[in-house]
């Protein structure tokens, strides 16, 4: 594909059906101000799977995580260098609009955001603001079904979103970002303000969601990482000028049981970080 020839921020335009990944990094670098906080990242992740980012803490691990739908651009003093392929497609094109990006590549918060809406709208408001025009009730109906949600929420749809549990309101965010029909959703430490069943159940909810996404999560729980991811991702920092590298990356069984980094080996037995 030739980037140069783009002449359309519609992403649905360009589904090159040979890209075997989901979503791929080359070259990354980001920068805040003269600060960089990744360094040369490459990355290729697996569709339909679940891929873990780990690493201690400063390490960019969320600033990896926005800069896969690009919103490490709402910070004016972020720069991004190298590419983001999403099917095929460099999503840092200067015809490419940030915003399109953000409906199919969507993002989960490590703090539940409901809107000061009714959990209805809660989920209808971003698929509407895309220009939705299917029918809005079979959609919300879907998309709390997908998110676990439907059955505890369907005879109180008209109640504000901030009414429900913590992990009512992660699994409300997570359904209100599917309402968009996105291919990928991040998770930037989904359960890290949950308790130990909500966040069991979010776990279950990821696994459940590959059938039908591709998931990147953040997370600080080894044992979560353990439990819920197929790849995962080391990040660390670089000892000359503090930025984020990527370590090691590979399916987590090799990653937890046999890591070819010994940073990796002592990151994942709390040896350091």
């Amino acid at each position: 594909m030739d980037n140069g020839r783009i002449h359309t921020t519609k992403l649905d335009s360009w589904q090159d059906t040979n890209v075997t990944y989901a979503i791929e990094a080359q070259g990354l670098n980001v920068y805040y101000d003269n600060f960089r906080a990744l360094k040369n990242v490459d990355l290729k992740i697996e569709r339909h799977k679940v891929t873990a980012i780990i690493g201690p803490s400063g390490c960019g691990k969320s600033t990896v995580l926005r800069a896969f739908n690009r919103m490490n651009e709402l910070f004016r003093s972020a720069r991004t260098e190298g590419r983001v392929l999403f099917n095929g497609l460099d999503i840092y094109h200067d015809q490419i609009d940030p915003v399109e990006v953000r409906r199919h590549i969507g993002m989960v918060f490590q703090k539940p955001n409901p809107f000061p809406k009714s959990i209805y709208e809660n989920v209808a408001w971003g698929a509407r603001i895309h220009g939705y025009r299917g029918n809005m009730d079979d959609l919300v109906y879907q998309a709390l079904t997908q998110a676990a949600l439907w059955d505890e929420v369907k005879d109180k749809l008209g109640q504000s979103g901030l009414s429900l549990s913590g992990g009512q309101q992660q699994r409300l965010c997570i359904a209100r970002t599917i309402a968009t029909q996105p291919e990928i959703i991040l998770m930037d430490e989904p359960a890290s303000a949950l308790d130990p069943i909500a966040t069991l159940r979010i776990e279950e909810l990821m696994r459940e969601l590959t059938n039908n996404y591709t998931i990147i999560v953040v997370t600080h729980n080894m044992q979560q990482a353990g439990r819920v991811s197929d790849n995962t991702a080391f990040f660390s920092l670089d000892e000359t000028d503090r930025a984020g590298v990527l370590i090691e990356y590979g399916p987590t069984l090799r990653i937890f049981s046999n890591p070819a980094s010994k940073m990796t080996e002592d990151y994942i037995t709390g040896r350091f970080g």
